[in-house]
């Protein structure tokens, strides 16, 4: 043994004994050998003479690099050396006379990689250099199997390298694939496809694994070559012979199969293919899937089949008369076998059954009546679709616990039902009567099963009635036609003894919930509604997840039936108190934390029960005492321990008081606003009460961001539901709710403010002059005077807030503004607050990133000209301000910013933000006349080289009446003078 044989074993070794700098040594060594101007004769010597098999795959791998890389540098004589010593080799010939080492007696990797040498080869040189290889080839297929291996291995590597259409190709590989074939079609594929008969005729009883080998070979290539050459009376015979004889190995006969599945997808005319299908007499073949489904022959039977129907489909599709009845007829022989397949094998991943069947179902569509042979298809294309939304039992306990695994397989399945569904719907459309019926059956079906029926099924069964739903019109579904008159009834009053499972307990209540409107119309079924959702099959429930879920459907439920559950409150409180004691337990330490706002879904559902004016005032108030009462007296009692024990909040005291905000805002979204102020001011008073209790936890707890949060929110619901008897608990609320000063209090703070302005209007006046000052101070102290960073490295927590702040300012200012309340800056405490407005005001109107908020900016300016200044030469309300819009905000804004090439006129949000510019000027004129003119046009346009016709047909749109005009007119203006600028004036 050599050095390199030495090297070439360390860099191959993995026994683990060689180190690292031995291995990178020995890797530095064969490196320069490769290096070495007779790489090519030192490979092809040792692949003579070393039976080391690491030492002939590296040679071959050495050989493959050279030849790739370094072809066209070689001389002629060096290229007939490595062709006519590599081809010797593949022929399993020897180089000498001596006794050398054959490389075809190595491992398939060898081989592989001698194949791979001969492709390359075949790249530079057929058909132009090396034309007879093909033909010389076939010769020496007569030493055996050895070499007819090997002549398969090569034709394999030819297709994976340059032919197969499976891999992306450049142009230049595609011109020589596109060479190669149109040669190997004129001069070799006849005598090639000839030699393959005669293999399998020879070896089909002596050695099938070669026959299965050369079978693959001949699959890949008959997608290209003349089909003729196989779909004869010689070959096809001799394929379904291999195919159909019971004692030949199974990958035998799946090869066969895969070699006649070839035929069949070869692409030619729709009538040629017809043709062709009709002649291969597949229903031979039709019972052989019948055997063991996992088997490769059966698998490979199966592909045939429903490669076979796809394809007759197509000529369906495609072919019209006595061509298109052939069809139907060939279709109609295959289907029973092609649904057993689906039902029963592994299907190849390259065929789809959604789109096969959705094909199919698409052929139904048309006047005419449905064959029965289409009636009973129907009926097999339901059964797949139900077998295949069927969950695997394998899964049936990772998903009732919902661990990783049962979330995964959800979530695939979720994905995986959609085009099913759709498909399921589509059969509906064509036949709405068989799909009913078996709907029907399924869910009689699952109805009437013991407890052996499986989980699975009982979810499948009802998952289709639900998506049936999904394809009714609102009359069908309210009238009850078709199988709802006698589905829904049954469903209602059913418990299947596998509703303690979460997937068939979550699709049993969202279907009773889909076909609510039914029960809207018929009322009669309302107590059985009541007792689905309200026992164990709904928010009693064992699982959480489950009566989670009941307790939102019922809240659904309970908005869409409303006064006709009047008649039940008693029943259906009674059924919910121990739910809602839960959330007046004491025993807040033991509480799960975790998902706590699920619960409230069932306050809102009581609060719409309740709320209701059909409800007796005595009764109204008794129900509501008997919610609130406890939930204060809880608040109260959490509030006087922690004034007590003046300590840190503990988790699980914040997460009750929590809880119990949500709880009660969730039962007063039942309540009108007309209702506790108007026609039963007692109820407002509760609710006041309330109030009175809950601002409390804003000045025990004036640090706890979760619960100012939570309080802020019932503020917000109070204001819609009590209206303007809430004004005297807004200033000891707002007083405790600006205590603290951070951006995210702020925010909300200030969409709590906007919502009392947009709902009270000018009646909020006194609070708003009251904390105006204290907003302004706060919010001019945390935003900067002009940008807030953006870019790489700013997409930080705190930069967000700020964002974030800033928005909700601009909205707050333009609410101020636009609701006749822009006095509130005028007030002796906020003046000081006028000038850092305007400059922000200014800055944002003419560079902020979001043309939303600047065109904002644009209308609070607009709205403030009209409120601040009097028609021409009126009295100044606000000394200064008529000089700051003419000289600042006009011509930075309405000028200078539209003149940048940012403002892009192409955008639709850049022409909304435009046109309030425009407007701006034209209301700028009106209170100011000619001051804002000159003022625009002399020192405005001057800057800008405007000329001066330009300039005078400016004041004559302006001083017009047409807007739509003037806004069109100084577009033009603004474009043409981009141009005359050219980016030369900077402004700003």
């Amino acid at each position: 043994m050599d050095d390199l044989e030495k090297a070439i074993l360390i860099i191959f070794d993995e026994s683990g004994t060689v180190t690292s700098e031995l291995k990178s040594q020995a890797i530095a060594f064969c490196q320069q050998i490769k290096d070495n101007p007779s790489i090519c004769s030192i490979c092809i010597d040792r692949l003579c003479f070393s039976k080391l098999v690491q030492v002939q795959f590296w040679c071959l791998q050495c050989l493959h690099e050279v030849l790739r890389g370094r072809y066209s540098g070689m001389s002629s004589d060096e290229k007939s050396f490595v062709r006519t010593s590599v081809f010797s080799m593949a022929c399993y010939e020897s180089l000498d006379n001596s006794n050398s080492v054959k490389v075809l007696d190595g491992p398939s990797y060898v081989k592989n990689k001698l194949a791979q040498v001969l492709v390359t080869l075949i790249y530079f040189e057929y058909p132009s250099i090396w034309s007879s290889i093909f033909l010389d080839f076939l010769p020496n297929l007569s030493k055996g199997g050895v070499v007819i291996d090997m002549f398969s291995r090569v034709l394999n590597a030819l297709d994976d390298e340059l032919i197969s259409q499976d891999y992306p190709r450049t142009v230049e590989e595609g011109a020589i694939s596109g060479k190669i074939k149109d040669a190997m079609r004129q001069q070799c594929v006849g005598q090639i496809v000839r030699a393959w008969y005669d293999i399998l005729s020879l070896y089909r009883n002596s050695d099938s694994e070669l026959c299965a080998f050369v079978l693959d070979t001949m699959r890949r290539y008959i997608s290209w070559i003349e089909i003729g050459l196989i779909a004869n009376n010689t070959f096809l015979p001799l394929l379904f012979e291999l195919i159909l004889v019971d004692g030949l190995p199974d990958q035998l006969r799946s090869s066969a199969s895969g070699c006649v599945l070839a035929v069949v997808s070869k692409r030619m005319d729709s009538q040629a293919k017809l043709t062709l299908l009709q002649s291969l007499q597949m229903s031979r073949v039709f019972g052989l899937v019948a055997g063991d489904g996992d088997s490769e022959f059966v698998l490979g039977i199966a592909s045939l089949l429903t490669g076979y129907a796809s394809e007759i489909l197509d000529c369906l599709k495609n072919l019209n008369g006595d061509l298109k009845r052939a069809s139907v007829e060939l279709l109609n022989e295959v289907l029973p076998s092609v649904f057993y397949v689906m039902q029963n094998c592994e299907l190849d991943t390259t065929f789809s059954i959604v789109q096969f069947l959705s094909g199919y179902v698409a052929t139904m569509k048309g006047p005419s009546p449905l064959t029965e042979a289409q009636l009973f298809h129907v009926g097999q294309i339901l059964e797949v679709i139900r077998m295949h939304i069927r969950f695997d039992p394998m899964y049936r306990d990772n998903l009732d616990v919902l661990d990783k695994v049962g979330s995964e397989e959800e979530d695939r399945m979720i994905e995986h039902r959609k085009d099913l569904l759709v498909l399921l719907r589509n059969v509906g459309r064509v036949a709405p009567d068989v799909t009913q019926l078996f709907i029907r059956n399924s869910l009689s079906s699952a109805v009437g099963s013991s407890l052996d029926i499986n989980v699975e099924e009982v979810e499948a069964a009802l998952s289709l009635f639900y998506a049936f739903g999904e394809s009714l019109s609102e009359e069908a579904m309210r009238t009850g036609s078709g199988i709802l008159r006698e589905l829904v009834p049954m469903l209602l009053s059913t418990k299947f003894p596998c509703h303690s499972n979460r997937l068939v307990a979550l699709v049993y209540l969202d279907t009773i919930t889909r076909y609510m409107k039914f029960v809207l119309e018929n009322n009669q079924y309302i107590p059985l509604v009541l007792a689905a959702f309200l026992d164990d099959r709904g928010i009693h429930h064992s699982k959480v997840k489950v009566s989670r879920r009941a307790s939102y459907l019922f809240m659904r439920v309970v908005k869409l039936l409303k006064a006709k559950l009047v008649p039940f409150i008693e029943t259906i409180l009674q059924s919910l108190h121990d739910t809602v004691a839960q959330f007046t337990s004491m025993d807040y330490a033991a509480k799960d934390l975790s998902g706590c706002e699920d619960g409230t879904h069932i306050f809102e559902a009581i609060g719409l029960l309740i709320g209701m004016e059909d409800v007796p005032l005595e009764k109204q108030s008794e129900y509501l005492s008997s919610l609130l009462t406890p939930l204060c007296q809880q608040v109260e009692i959490l509030l006087a321990s922690s004034r007590v024990q003046n300590s840190e909040e503990s988790p699980s005291k914040v997460a009750n008081i929590q809880q119990i905000i949500m709880a009660i805002n969730a039962l007063s979204k039942g309540f009108s606003e007309r209702l506790v102020t108007a026609s039963r001011p007692a109820i407002g008073l509760m609710f006041k009460q309330t109030l009175d209790v809950l601002l409390q936890i804003l000045v025990i707890f004036p640090k706890v961001e979760t619960l100012r949060s939570k309080v802020t929110s019932f503020i917000h619901r109070m204001v819609e539901t009590l209206g303007s008897s809430v004004f005297p608990y807004l200033p000891k609320a707002l007083e405790q709710l600006l205590a603290e000063s951070e951006p995210k209090e702020l925010v909300g703070f200030l969409v709590l403010i906007n919502q009392l302005i947009c709902k009270f209007n000018t009646s909020v006046q006194d609070i708003l002059e009251n904390v105006y000052p204290v907003i302004a101070s706060r919010i001019f102290g945390i935003l900067p005077r002009d940008t807030i960073p953006s870019g790489p490295g700013s997409n930080t927590e705190e930069i967000r807030e700020l964002q974030e702040l800033q928005r909700t300012f601009y909205t707050f200012l333009h609410v101020v503004a636009t609701h006749d309340l822009s006095s509130v800056f005028l007030s002796t405490k906020s003046r000081v607050y006028l000038d850092p407005m305007m400059q922000l005001l200014l800055y944002t109107s003419c560079n902020h990133k979001d043309l939303v908020v600047r065109k904002a900016c644009v209308q609070i300016f607009i709205r403030l000209i009209k409120d601040w200044c009097a028609r021409p030469f009126g009295e100044e309300k606000v000394p200064g301000f008529q000089s700051f819009v003419i000289e600042a905000f006009a011509t930075n804004c309405c000028l200078y910013s539209v003149l940048d090439k940012s403002f892009e006129f192409r955008d639709a949000s850049t022409l909304v933000l435009f046109g309030e510019i425009v407007l701006a000027q034209k209301v700028m004129y009106e209170r100011f006349g000619n001051d804002f003119l000159l003022n625009f046009v002399s020192k405005g346009f001057l800057a800008a080289h405007c000329p001066q016709d330009l300039a005078e047909q400016y004041c004559q749109k302006l001083q017009g009446n047409d807007m739509k005009s003037l806004k069109s007119f100084y577009q033009s203006l603004i474009e043409n003078l981009r141009v005359q600028q050219n980016g030369s004036l900077v402004f700003r």
